[in-house]
């Protein structure tokens, strides 16, 4: 279980907002670059705050801009490092850095994605990773993490730029995410996770 201690090291995430159902794979949006954020206002903060509050009904780490349906490169994540530490944050237009050459390790885990509800395949990503971007006002953010952090940061710039995890596996396990996710489908509406009641920390 991840420890109680909290990084937030550029402030909390927003709060107050309503739940959304969760855009699934296959819907355009999901699937192409998204639109960079230039504007810093109330409107992206009222997202924001939607985004965490949907996560949260979702039981996820993490979530983007595109699986709310909204065009916007941004996500918010609340996620656990290899220690149990948890960070958050919101990033609006991350880049991501990734270990090269000597430094680069890869660690297949378990990965799923709220955007298909239910299933989960080994994917090989990267040990550790960095992101650097925005906030919801305009001011540089830098996270970075080991574990299902590093993981999160890489699942989550990878939405804002049209990429699903899927996309990262073979044919194979794409079929099976697929089957997976298939077989549940009952135990997910189309407007899931609206009326869910966020997992107690």
């Amino acid at each position: 279980m991840p420890s109680d201690e909290v990084r937030a090291p550029h402030g909390p995430l927003p709060e107050g907002g309503s739940v959304r159902p969760i855009t699934r794979w296959g819907t355009p949006v999901m699937h192409r670059p998204q639109q960079q954020v230039t504007a810093y206002d109330d409107a992206l903060r009222t997202l924001a705050a939607d985004m965490v509050a949907t996560m949260y009904a979702a039981d996820g780490v993490g979530l983007a801009g595109c699986q709310v349906g909204e065009d916007v490169a941004l996500f918010v994540f609340d996620c656990p490092d290899e220690d149990g530490v948890r960070t958050v944050g919101v990033v609006c237009n991350p880049v991501l850095t990734l270990p090269e050459g000597k430094d680069r390790r890869l660690e297949e885990s378990d990965e799923g994605c709220l955007s298909l509800p239910g299933a989960f395949v080994d994917c090989a990503r990267p040990d550790r990773a960095a992101v650097d971007g925005t906030g919801l006002d305009g001011e540089p953010v830098h996270f970075e993490g080991t574990g299902l952090l590093a993981r999160c940061l890489q699942h989550e710039t990878d939405h804002t730029n049209g990429t699903v995890f899927g996309d990262r596996v073979s044919a194979k396990a794409r079929k099976k995410l697929q089957k997976q996710h298939d077989s549940l489908a009952e135990d997910y509406p189309a407007d899931w996770p609206v009326g869910e009641e966020p997992a107690a920390d």
